[in-house]
């Protein structure tokens, strides 16, 4: 990978409008709300990490590559890694978002890394997110994507252990998956497609979103504390499998929240939030 070229993405920008109606705040309800809650509507306050539907890539299906992304090329360099996780984020919430809201979306790169590494080449992008809705400022998101070879064969990362006892348990079904991809309009494959995960990038089953996970963590954050996260950051250090519960557990240190995902005792996601009042 030449690294003038790569250097050459950085600063590119993107812009979007967007906003999550009824329809869509019920699906994301069905999917990922509480069943002892009622969907939020027009006028609501949207729960946090929902707005990661207000955007869907709206990428022809002819452009799309083999794993189901869009292909490289527009805000995305292309690699030559075919391997895509969302590894991580962080975001800082400053105003509230409501259903029914158009929502202004700027995005841009940051830096785009590569590195060697015992595995093989990897390569890093950060992307930029900033948000605006009827009140101004309302997210300000840093999202990371690892780009890495396709493997011979499923090398986990080194497991780690829960850090607590779990809390809450959610059933990981290949249903939950598929609705989440649907409501995100995220095709990668890995998601709802077994053959592909297993024969293409040979992973032993269905991959539990990142994004999927974060919004799991998020919610029981906020119904822990009553509050919703002012920050909240994200870090994936070892894939989750559909059909195999997902638990989660918490961690509180000087008011500073940590959160885990995590199954058969190992983690798959470690979160920090941080509190400064209800919005």
């Amino acid at each position: 990978m030449d690294q003038v070229n790569l250097a050459a993405w950085v600063g590119k920008s993107t812009s979007d409008v967007g906003g999550i109606d009824n329809s869509l705040a019920a699906k994301l309800h069905a999917t990922i709300g509480r069943s002892d809650e009622t969907a939020p509507r027009k006028g609501a306050l949207i729960p946090s990490l929902w707005h990661w539907s207000a955007f869907p890539p709206l990428s022809h299906v002819d452009s799309l590559g083999v794993d189901g992304h869009p292909a490289p090329g527009a805000l995305l360099p292309p690699l030559g890694l075919p391997r895509r996780m969302w590894a991580g984020g962080a975001l800082s919430f400053h105003a509230p978002i409501h259903v029914g809201d158009t929502l202004h979306r700027q995005t841009a790169v940051r830096s785009v890394d590569t590195k060697t590494t015992a595995a093989g080449p990897m390569a890093l992008v950060t992307l930029d997110h900033t948000i605006t809705g009827p009140q101004g400022l309302a997210i300000e998101e840093r999202q990371d994507i690892v780009y890495l070879p396709m493997p011979d064969v499923f090398t986990p990362p080194k497991k780690r252990g829960m850090p607590a006892d779990t809390t809450e348990r959610v059933d990981a079904s290949p249903t939950l998956l598929f609705r989440y991809s649907a409501a995100t309009f995220n095709s990668h494959r890995i998601h709802y497609d077994l053959d592909y995960a297993r024969s293409v990038e040979k992973y032993p089953g269905l991959v539990v979103h990142g994004p999927l996970q974060a919004a799991l963590l998020m919610r029981h954050a906020t119904k822990q504390t009553g509050q919703r996260p002012i920050f909240f950051d994200f870090r994936a250090v070892h894939p989750l499998f559909a059909g195999t519960p997902v638990d989660i557990c918490t961690t509180e240190d000087d008011g500073v929240l940590s959160l885990f995902t995590g199954q058969d005792g190992h983690q798959g996601m470690q979160a920090t939030a941080l509190f400064g009042g209800t919005q």
